[in-house]
């Protein structure tokens, strides 16, 4: 799987890098997706207007990783949206409220227009981030990624060295391929942020996974906590207790005030208690002066500003929750 969502699940993390102060996304934009920008919250019908879309355009991947919400394989699967069908999808979008649309997957860079589809967003004034897992970017490809207007890349990087990334990913070289696809998206001049999922065997490697990241020059760094489904549910004994939740995410909100870098927790609802807890015993204030557009997050957006398109067009609250809130193919659905 690729990166973005650590094997594309939701990262609230692909708008304005606000949740520090004076820290911003290289397009500008007006509100990170994770929070509740300015502006009307609802549409027309008092729904909640969608910051986010994760769109899944395909399952295939040349990755096995452990972790994998949809236990990706390489071949096609039946069923994915026509490049027809998907630029419909597209012109739904604007809809429900201008969001960020994540091309996820699988990996996104196996579906051969995901370039088309991508231009055909931007032509529409949408914001478009991929999630690809890295090993398949060339100086050509990285060229294209700049090209279709996607304004972000997230790589997934859950080890500090090679032989414990490549176990994680399933497929040896892998972390190495994934470092030379940040530089060739780096040469074409495509940021990107790199995401790193939390199981008990990489806890003791954090802070080098962050020293490789500020040394790469990622844009921001987010940590997106263990789900057990799919593959992952074999790995029970890669799930955090409770207490050692607590402890990383203390550790995250410590370790934010020395780096300039954007750091968030993904799947971590309760890092807003966290930090609210934490501000209160110190006499800081949680306001978007202190604490940017993490002090406006009310924590799980799943169904509310963000919802997740499966590869066969379900839309979903996200990608963890498998419930059919309708399919793309019927008019309406998504609104």
């Amino acid at each position: 799987m690729g990166a973005l969502m650590n094997c594309h699940e939701p990262p609230c993390g692909m708008g304005r890098e606000d949740s520090r102060p004076g820290t911003g996304h290289p397009g500008g934009h007006t509100g990170h997706p994770s929070g509740m920008p300015a502006g009307p919250r609802t549409l027309e019908d008092g729904s909640p207007l969608c910051r986010l879309i994760a769109w899944e355009v395909t399952r295939s991947c040349n990755l096995a990783c452990k972790h994998c919400r949809a236990e990706a394989h390489p071949e096609p699967y039946p069923g994915e949206l026509s490049t027809e069908e998907a630029k419909a999808l597209i012109d739904t979008f604007p809809s429900v409220g201008n969001p960020i649309i994540i091309f996820t997957g699988g990996d996104p860079m196996m579906r051969a227009d995901v370039y088309e589809l991508a231009a055909y967003a931007r032509d529409k004034g949408l914001r478009c981030v991929m999630s690809p897992n890295g090993t398949l970017i060339t100086p050509e490809s990285a060229r294209k990624i700049k090209e279709a207007g996607f304004q972000r890349c997230s790589i997934s990087i859950d080890g500090a060295d090679a032989a414990s990334h490549d176990a994680f990913r399933g497929v040896p070289g892998a972390f190495e391929a994934s470092l030379r696809g940040i530089e060739y998206l780096k040469a074409a001049g495509v940021p990107f942020q790199i995401n790193t999922t939390v199981p008990r065997n990489n806890l003791s490697s954090f802070k080098k996974i962050f020293e490789l990241c500020e040394r790469i020059g990622a844009a921001a760094w987010h940590i997106f906590l263990l789900v057990p489904m799919g593959r992952a549910s074999g790995l029970a004994d890669q799930v955090i207790s409770a207490q050692e939740y607590e402890d990383v995410l203390h550790w995250l909100y410590d370790f934010r005030k020395g780096t300039s870098m954007h750091l968030k927790a993904t799947c971590a609802p309760h890092y807003y208690r966290i930090m609210r807890q934490r501000a209160r015993e110190e006499g800081v204030s949680v306001t978007p002066a202190t604490f940017g557009m993490d002090a406006m997050t009310r924590g799980c957006l799943g169904g509310t500003g963000f919802c997740f398109i499966s590869h066969v067009g379900q839309v979903q609250p996200c990608g963890y929750l498998e419930l059919n809130c309708g399919n793309d193919a019927v008019p309406g659905n998504l609104a």
